[in-house]
């Protein structure tokens, strides 16, 4: 008991002791709430006499699943038989493997993975991009829709083909004893939803039931709690909603906020008090996020004492920007901070590639986390290819790779026919390809693909004259002739894409305006520089995206593109109190010092654009300014909305207009623009 209690305050021992009935822990950042869920499990074993396995605590990812574990098995000694302590996912797997057999399936099934999932789906159907199909039966999957459900909801032709690709695959996984990552919740839910008995018996087995990171779980996830719940209510879950950030990826706010409505006599408990970051760090983010309206309300209260104040770094563009963190880099290692204490967070990846040639000018190590570098992200390798195969006819390795891209109907076996006769006649494919004549070329391939291949070849030859002939203009020129991101269109990330690729056409401009006596081989000779640093040996910094830094957390944090259109993304479909909370959950990563990067223009979308700072320094208390408070729309594409008069619908825009907004809804084919304000969301 003494040591369940030892490193308790008050309102975490008051959280741990309330055992019975729903229990609802706010637990802001760097407040203990491991600590909390572990100690509260530990005190239902050892103080109340609940056995091990009367519990479950679930949580998101295996790394922190891992963690829990360990420390749950340190509290908790001489278990003869463990708690069980794992993901969502791990969960429904266990569940299947006893009971598959009621839907009338093998409990011997297989899970599949992504990259399994997509070559089914791409055997099925190869004319719609398989990213977009396979996203769509994920989101049929967690809204429990069948592919007749799914087929009917259908309004555009596409998404009809989507619905019977849906009804060929899920078919295939019946036939092949198979399971996807989505159906191992969606499945263990339709158990539990079908089988009344089989849904007492689980919530009998599971008494005591604890959720971490409540405020990620989506509509599914849910239901399939409120199903484990059905003989009792003893389920306790800890969040914030104020770190609710992954709203574009199913995970419903309204979870966390409206508990205390899905689980009646909710007893709330708040963790305000934060270990982790010094006071003036806290001081912004509580600032900050106080301009929230959608939220339960809190504020971190500061442990550590004071420390250095929030610095705000202000640079003329990217490549000053790079420069000054690298310099500020170097000093904190020189001190003798280790690196792996040091991390640089962006709101959208595509900002990583300054930053990543600014550590390699500064002989700075980093590790990229939960993403790739620039450099190597497909997109950009195929444009890098395109560019070695014009400044070279015999790069076999990159004619390969880009001969099908945008796909023009040239399979791999018909490439692999005319890479063997090159080799035969000892020439490279290109060069092969472009002395051949075209009814030798027929011999070998189809009569299209041979067409294809000699226009392919001869455009090839075309733009590198005219990359002898003007360098500068040579990429429009390769966008126009090739419609290269036309490769990505249609894809759930073609947005990402395509910003990746602008960014390098910028890139290239830059390049050849610093230099302009430089050439195509200059160019890819500075690129092969700075792609050397693929694999960081020994300690280095991290670099990621403020999505992927959620639940860890750096002693020195910086953060880059504090812009408007950056931190905030603003446009169509976006949602700034989410935004908001991403600004939020990035400061409190800062242990003891924090810098808030931002510039007057960066490359975009293949320009330079002049930029605003974020109004989040203004809201943050970090520069004088008129406040600027508008509002806000919750609602995004995809959303499923009611109308009192024009009933269910499902929003396909926003735009702003004054100071409301204004969706335009599709109500069963019938478009239709109405203000916000008058719309519920589903």
């Amino acid at each position: 008991m003494e040591k369940i209690f030892n490193n308790l305050n008050d309102e975490q021992s008051n959280a741990v002791k309330q055992t019975e009935g729903p229990v609802l822990i706010l637990a802001g950042a760097g407040s203990g709430k491991t600590t909390t869920i572990i100690s509260r499990l530990a005190y239902l074993i050892q103080a109340v006499g609940i056995p091990a396995s009367n519990t479950l605590t679930l949580t998101f990812t295996n790394k922190a699943a891992k963690e829990m574990r360990e420390r749950a098995l340190d509290m908790i000694p001489d278990l003869s038989y463990p708690p069980l302590l794992c993901t969502f996912h791990k969960f429904g797997l266990l569940f299947l493997k006893f009971n598959m057999h009621l839907l009338g399936r093998k409990n011997n099934f297989v899970v599949i993975d992504t990259d399994d999932k997509k070559r089914i789906i791409k055997k099925i159907n190869n004319e719609i991009p398989t990213p977009l199909i396979a996203s769509e039966i994920s989101r049929y999957k967690n809204s429990l829709l069948s592919p007749d459900d799914a087929y009917k909801q259908a309004e555009l032709f596409n998404y009809q083909q989507i619905a019977k690709v849906y009804e060929e695959y899920e078919a295939y996984l019946h036939e092949n004893n198979l399971v996807d990552f989505d159906d191992l919740i969606a499945l263990t839910y339709k158990l539990l939803e079908q089988n009344e008995e089989l849904a007492k018996t689980t919530s009998d087995k599971y008494q005591y039931i604890m959720i971490d990171e409540y405020q990620d779980t989506n509509e599914l996830q849910l239901k399939l709690l409120q199903k484990l719940c059905t003989n009792h209510t003893n389920l306790c879950v800890v969040g914030d909603d104020d770190q609710s950030i992954y709203g574009w990826r199913g995970a419903h706010i309204r979870n966390i906020m409206e508990f205390d409505q899905d689980f009646q006599n909710t007893k709330t408990f708040k963790l305000q008090n934060n270990y982790r970051s010094r006071e003036p760090i806290l001081k912004v983010a509580n600032a900050l996020i106080e301009h929230n309206r959608s939220r339960l309300g809190k504020k971190l209260l500061p442990t550590r004492g004071s420390g250095d104040e929030v610095v705000t770094l202000n640079s003329q563009d990217e490549n000053e920007e790079s420069r000054k963190i690298a310099v500020k880099i170097n000093k904190l290692l020189d001190s003798g901070v280790k690196a792996k204490d040091i991390a640089i967070l962006y709101r959208v990846n595509v900002l990583s590639r300054s930053i990543e040639e600014g550590l390699n000018r500064a002989g700075i190590g980093y590790k990229l986390v939960g993403g790739q570098r620039f450099y190597d992200r497909a997109e950009v390798k195929d444009l890098i290819s395109y560019i070695r195969v014009i400044t070279n006819f015999n790069d076999d390795f990159s004619f390969k790779r880009i001969v099908n891209k945008p796909k023009r109907g040239l399979g791999k076996a018909s490439v692999d026919k005319i890479e063997l006769a090159a080799h035969a006649a000892q020439k490279s494919i290109f060069e092969f390809v472009k002395s051949s004549t075209l009814s030798a070329l027929e011999e070998l391939v189809r009569k299209k693909n041979a067409k294809t291949l000699k226009t392919f070849v001869k455009d090839v030859q075309s733009i590198a004259t005219v990359a002898k002939e003007s360098t500068y203009t040579f990429i429009d020129v390769l966008e126009d002739t090739f419609k290269l991101k036309d490769i990505y269109k249609g894809q759930a990330d073609e947005q990402d894409r395509v910003l990746n690729m602008d960014e390098f056409y910028a890139l290239f401009r830059d390049f050849i305006k610093n230099s302009p006596e430089s050439g195509l081989d200059e160019f890819l000779n500075e690129l092969t520089l700075q792609s050397e640093q693929d694999q960081v040996e020994g300690d280095s910094i991290y670099m990621m995206s403020i999505h992927a830094s959620k639940g860890l957390e750096f002693d020195h944090l910086f953060i880059i593109g504090m812009e408007e259109g950056f931190l905030p993304l603003v446009g169509d479909g976006s949602d700034l109190e989410e935004e908001r909370r991403l600004g939020y959950v990035s400061f409190t990563r800062a242990k003891d010092t924090l810098t808030l990067s931002h510039v007057g223009s960066r490359f975009y979308k293949g320009r330079r654009s002049d930029l605003q700072k974020s109004r989040f320094f203004n809201e943050a208390g970090l520069c004088q300014g008129s406040l600027r408070v508008e509002k806000n729309t919750a609602f995004k594409k995809g959303d499923l909305v009611r109308h009192k008069i024009f009933g269910t619908g499902r929003v396909i825009g926003v735009a702003k207009t004054g100071k409301e907004f204004k969706l335009k809804i599709n109500f069963a084919g019938i478009k239709k623009d109405i203000l916000a304000s008058f719309i519920e969301k589903l």
